[in-house]
């Protein structure tokens, strides 16, 4: 039988030609350093629905979504419509916009965190300046992150991205110093090592579920324990949510976990797949940024940028939640179909891999030196990530199915029940190869 790799190559020439060409202009040829994967990524020409096609004529199905952010689908027509209606009127202003207004209304309403909301560009602008505010408010230095979790590329919280995690993720970092991190789903754990700096500690910032980690839930009782430990010693608590928000329900995730986060970040969703990044706070700590009452030595500028809140984003995001809020069969068809997903794949897998997530996310961990449970990214590090790499490359060249090599699957409304079979019987045939 012909190995996944010479399939692969056999069926994807072009992308490999273009892909060549590629590497002379960009750095390990792609923009993105997670879009690589070995021997080369095919290159995309159009997407629909729930399949992404390459420039070689084959066809996908999808599970990657646009970094997990195309809930609806590729090219979603309750959002592809009304785009289409903006783009004579205008997709760059650089000056207030009333879409903007009507779709903060509509963040408002489903975010309670959300009295005051800037936006940005990126979910990693979210995070940089959730974490500038929480230094400027409280004068304190340090912030506290998740071994394994990931905030963006910003200098800050590049951090305890990857095991072993107590390794430098980059050169070029100046404020590590600063950073602490500390284990997920291990609250005692945790508050021994928050303890040893409370009295600098500006701020935790955390996900709900630990996406790039290793799709993984935070228990209510750790979620709850971090929050008691940073409201008791004048810290403010970020909650990530760039991945749960608008996932799993219309709106965030703390509020059925009985959370009071000073700050949430949104992204992804929320744009209707264009660049967006969202930060939503309580009045009295946004207050900090207002450069209308407040001297420049005594705010902290959290700025926007050239494109932020530019209308087609504007339009867009409004257009996904308005469609969500009226939709609310959207979350009971993805949750359906994520829960057939994990417990298919648990039994295809059999004792060889457990299966986390939550809702429309999931992914599997082949067990490895003697894990059995996965309640972190120390867990999901230590299974046999190699064999993940292997099972999602032979899913893309045998099977048509993709998932971006190593990372969590995300289902769409797109997709349907006969996608989940297609993926458990192909599982089921790498299962049964090992």
């Amino acid at each position: 039988m012909s190995s996944a790799v010479d399939i692969y190559k056999k069926k994807t020439s072009k992308s490999a030609k273009v892909f060549e060409k590629s590497k002379k202009f960009h750095v390990n040829g792609v923009s993105h350093n997670i879009r690589f994967f070995k021997p080369y990524p095919f290159v995309t020409k159009s997407a629909k629905g729930k399949s992404i096609s390459d420039i070689d004529g084959n066809k996908y199905t999808d599970y990657w979504m646009g970094h997990w952010s195309l809930i609806l689908g590729h090219a979603a027509p309750p959002v592809a419509t009304l785009v289409k209606k903006q783009l004579p009127s205008c997709w760059m202003h650089g000056t207030v916009n009333e879409m903007t207004v009507s779709f903060s209304e509509v963040i408002q309403n489903a975010v309670p965190v959300a009295e005051k909301i800037r936006y940005v560009s990126t979910g990693t602008e979210a995070t940089m300046y959730a974490v500038r505010i929480a230094r400027a408010i409280t004068g304190k230095k340090i912030i506290a992150k998740i071994d394994g979790g990931w905030h963006g590329y910003t200098t800050d919280l590049l951090k305890s991205v990857n095991w072993p995690f107590e390794q430098p993720e980059s050169l070029g970092l100046a404020d590590e110093s600063h950073i602490i991190s500390i284990p997920y789903n291990d609250l005692a754990k945790s508050i021994q090592i928050l303890q040893s700096v409370k009295n600098d500690l500006a701020g935790v910032i955390i996900e709900p579920v630990l996406g790039g980690g290793g799709c993984i839930p935070a228990t209510k009782e750790y979620l709850s324990g971090i929050q008691e430990f940073v409201h008791k010693n004048n810290a403010l608590l970020l909650l990530d949510e760039i991945v749960t928000g608008f996932r799993f329900s219309f709106g965030c995730l703390y509020p059925s976990m009985k959370l009071d986060p000073d700050i949430v970040t949104l992204g992804k969703i929320v744009g209707g797949g264009f660049p967006i990044g969202v930060i939503c706070g309580k009045e009295e700590v946004m207050k900090i940024s207002d450069t209308s009452t407040h001297a420049r030595h005594n705010r902290s500028y959290i700025g926007g940028g050239t494109f932020s809140a530019n209308p087609i984003t504007m339009t867009s995001g409004r257009a996904m939640l308005q469609f969500l809020k009226k939709n609310s069969a959207v979350y009971n068809k993805i949750g359906n179909l994520g829960d057939q997903a994990r417990k298919g794949l648990g039994k295809v897998f059999d004792g060889k891999a457990v299966i986390t997530g939550k809702g429309s996310l999931f992914t599997p961990h082949f067990l490895a030196n003697g894990i059995t449970e996965i309640r972190n990214a120390e867990d999901a590090s230590r299974c046999n990530t190699e064999l993940l790499h292997r099972y999602h490359f032979e899913m893309i060249a045998r099977d048509g199915i993709f998932f971006l090599p190593g990372k969590l699957g995300a289902i769409s409304y797109a997709h349907s029940k006969a996608d989940i079979k297609d993926l458990i019987a192909a599982s089921d045939r790498f299962s049964a190869s090992l």
